[in-house]
């Protein structure tokens, strides 16, 4: 008789997506130009749908327990949030002090995740809830030296408080602080923000049927059919 391990149970997790209301001329404010306020915003938007696509398919996966998907909005919710989510307001303050409060307002094995990477696919969100099970953090980096996402077991705001964001080092001085709480730390895979036209380009290649990448591509096509002077990313 061959003996069989039990099986693990399913993970739950509290999955925390930091965005802001994409308002022309408030948000993505580095894609202009080339883009326009208005072309920016639109980005923005479905940045935010295939962000929060990839969250509501998390739980078909297998090992995935229930999921808590929390909207942490710098904004107002309006009809540009096509998804059903539970939306809560960022705190007041500098953004370490908000990501912070946002870890502290959850209870649980916690996940947190931005907007600025619509190629996120729900594989890799479940992978970094199942080793949220066997490890005290998970920190995903991203390529312009910033982090992706950010997992706690124990949420505990102190861990973020004082790191400067939007910094060439954040990442690696996040990765330190949690280390240096004696943290165990899982690393994910290396992902792309979105913060230049360069950006929105390479990360609609790579995630080429998302909504994300198709207000890309029109407003590619919409500088090609105008006949601008500098066509945007996205032909």
């Amino acid at each position: 008789m061959t003996a069989r391990w039990p099986e693990e149970p399913p993970v739950a997790v509290t999955l925390l997506v930091v965005a802001k209301e994409p308002v022309p001329g408030r948000v993505k404010t580095r894609l202009t130009p080339p883009f326009t306020p208005a072309q920016a915003a639109a980005v923005a938007e479905a940045a935010i749908a295939d962000t929060l696509t990839a969250v509501s398919r998390l739980t078909r996966l297998p090992g995935i327990g229930p999921v808590r998907a929390v909207l942490v909005l710098d904004g107002a919710v309006g009809p540009w949030l096509r998804v059903p989510i539970e939306a809560i307001p960022q705190a007041r303050g500098p953004f370490d002090t908000r990501l912070a409060a946002a870890f502290d307002a959850a209870a649980g094995p916690t996940l947190l995740i931005g907007m600025d990477t619509p190629q996120v696919t729900p594989t890799l969100l479940a992978d970094a809830c199942r080793a949220l099970a066997r490890t005290d953090a998970v920190f995903g980096p991203a390529a312009d030296g910033g982090w992706w996402a950010l997992g706690l077991r124990r949420p505990d705001g102190r861990l973020l408080r004082g790191i400067a964001t939007s910094q060439p080092d954040t990442g690696a001085r996040q990765l330190e602080r949690l280390t240096q709480a004696g943290l165990r730390v899982t690393t994910l895979p290396v992902l792309r923000d979105v913060d230049t036209a360069a950006d929105a380009d390479a990360v609609a290649r790579l995630a080429p049927d998302g909504r994300f990448a198709a207000a890309v591509r029109t407003i590619g096509n919409d500088a090609a059919r105008t006949g601008a002077a500098r066509p945007l990313v996205g032909r």
